[in-house]
């Protein structure tokens, strides 16, 4: 069953996991309980865990950039959803599109890459 209509990786994005996976073994299992259940509960039933915020200062009022806080991986043990894994991704309400723009371990960088989400969004707003 499919939540949403559709859910698009920015080639960024591939290259993102890819380097990611060999770290920690289980992400790409774990970006999909994810996307599924916190992202479903998010955007389809309005719940929120305080877990994923809207990023704000980009100038970019479509599609809307979302950060992941809290994302379970389980190939970090007994950290649970405060992993330190960050997802940033852009969500059509409309089209009901998610389109994974980054993701990153807060380990090895502090914030999101927002000439990334420029880049790929900016166009979108002028």
């Amino acid at each position: 069953m499919r939540i949403f209509n559709d859910v698009i990786r920015l080639s960024e994005f591939n290259n993102d996991l890819k380097g990611l996976e060999k770290r920690f073994k289980t992400i790409e299992e774990d970006l999909e309980i994810l996307i599924n259940k916190q992202l479903a509960l998010f955007h389809k039933l309005n719940r929120d865990n305080k877990g994923i915020f809207e990023i704000s200062g980009l100038g970019i009022s479509y599609p809307r950039i979302f950060k992941v806080k809290k994302f379970a991986c389980r190939s970090l043990k007994g950290r649970g959803v405060f992993s330190g894994l960050r997802l940033i991704y852009a969500y059509y309400h409309d089209k009901d599109i998610i389109e994974l723009v980054e993701i990153y371990f807060k380990g090895d960088k502090t914030n999101e890459d927002r000439d990334r989400i420029l880049k790929h969004y900016k166009e979108n707003n002028n």
